[in-house]
């Protein structure tokens, strides 16, 4: 299949709504109160020598933006328009990007991630991106991380008060000056790249993510319901 090409009309379209939305997104951002857990998971494997994998659902897409901006991880945004957009957001926030989805150019944009590791960035994966559905974890963290040894590490977000997308993902956007906690979970070491193996550790993350959203919600006082 053919790589999508964009118009210089839809470039440019991407490239205003990038440059708009990044001084919105810092502005709302600046309101929030954090509350985090478990952040010694990220320090420990960074302190290791090693980058980790970070792990997370579409659905919390603009917290983890802010939260971990600056420290250079590599993500996969989509060849389409909205990855096109998305990639110049997360850009001025100090991400890199690879191009590619679970659907069009994945395997390239995972042999780039596999060359990011190894330099010393670490990668990022919205697990049910780019189209869902929802909350079910595509394989790509899981082969990256049984291909080249080096951890997966689950994270999620909940907010006090929030809107809610009616997307796919149910994307969350807290309000102006609510708490936003963030849950990180224990790393997740995958031994190899056998499909038996994968599977397994799609399950493993999933039930991970599952904890890790209960604490969120509980650290910000919502039911878990």
């Amino acid at each position: 299949m053919s790589e999508p090409v964009l118009t210089p009309g839809q470039l440019r379209r991407a490239g205003a709504i990038s440059a708009l939305g990044a001084p919105v997104i810092r502005a709302l951002a600046a309101t929030w109160r954090w509350h985090v857990e478990g952040y010694a998971h990220y320090e420990s494997i960074v302190a290791s020598g090693r980058q980790p994998i970070m792990a997370f659902w579409h659905g919390r897409i603009l917290p983890a933006t802010v939260f971990f901006k600056n420290r250079g991880i590599v993500v996969i945004t989509s060849q389409n328009f909205d990855g096109e957009w998305i990639a110049g957001i997360i850009r001025r926030f100090g991400y890199g990007t690879a191009r590619g989805s679970s659907s069009r150019g994945g395997a390239r944009a995972l042999v780039q991630l596999r060359r990011d590791l190894a330099a010393g960035r670490p990668a990022g994966f919205t697990l049910d991106g780019p189209r869902g559905p929802a909350r079910v974890a595509q394989p790509g963290a899981v082969f990256l991380a049984g291909a080249t040894g080096y951890p997966i590490l689950p994270f999620h977000f909940e907010a006090s008060r929030f809107w809610e997308m009616n997307s796919w993902d149910r994307t969350q956007v807290p309000k102006p000056f609510s708490r936003v906690a963030l849950a990180i979970g224990a790393p997740l070491h995958v031994a190899g790249t056998a499909k038996d193996t994968i599977d397994a550790a799609q399950i493993d993350l999933e039930r991970a993510l599952g904890v890790l959203e209960a604490a969120a919600k509980d650290a910000v006082g919502r039911s878990r319901a």
